[in-house]
């Protein structure tokens, strides 16, 4: 049976960083799809939900002291919505891709993993560079342009792009994801 590993990445943010401002604007509008695409991912069994966040250079940080961070920074109301369920495998990163220095290689091998489906934040940035990440590995790739937030409209759109063009990423809103 095809399993699909659903990637969220970045979605803990305290949103105290320069870009700050710009991001929140683009995450306000994903967060409704974003949240249904989770809860959908929760229910099927064919389907691995995995949160992938920035350590902020905290390497003795706990998924707790992410959440917990997050949730006290500048916008709570946009970390409420999609803190990581218990149950589901939540992995620690110290760069832009959601492969690089964790374990999540290892992790999509044992669940027997060909689809990755990547959600989250910033889309020119650790979307991209997870996405080229997944297909240097042979992995298919989704990227709902609906939940995935960029800082820079015009890059994200062009990150987009490039995902569906060089790496053959299926692009499609969240509707139309895990159907």
């Amino acid at each position: 049976m095809a399993r699909t590993a659903m990637v969220v990445v970045d979605m803990l943010n305290p949103y105290e960083h320069a870009d700050a401002e710009l991001l929140e604007r683009a995450v306000q509008p994903i967060l409704p799809p974003l949240v249904e695409l989770i809860g959908r991912a929760r229910s099927r069994d064919d389907v691995d939900l995995i949160y992938v966040n920035d350590n902020y250079g905290d390497f003795t940080a706990t998924r707790e002291d992410l959440v917990a961070r997050a949730l006290g920074g500048h916008r709570p109301d946009l970390v409420e919505p999609i803190v990581p369920p218990a149950d589901c495998s939540f992995l620690p990163k110290v760069r832009h891709s959601a492969f690089f220095g964790t374990p999540l290689e290892y992790l999509l091998g044992q669940l027997g993993t060909d689809t990755v489906l990547l959600a989250g934040q910033v889309t020119e940035q650790c979307i991209l560079y997870s996405a080229l990440d997944a297909y240097i590995r042979h992995y298919s790739i989704m990227v709902p342009p609906d939940c995935v937030a960029a800082i820079h409209r015009d890059l994200g759109l062009a990150a987009l792009r490039m995902m569906e063009r060089n790496m053959s990423a299926e692009v499609t809103p969240a509707r139309g994801c895990l159907t």
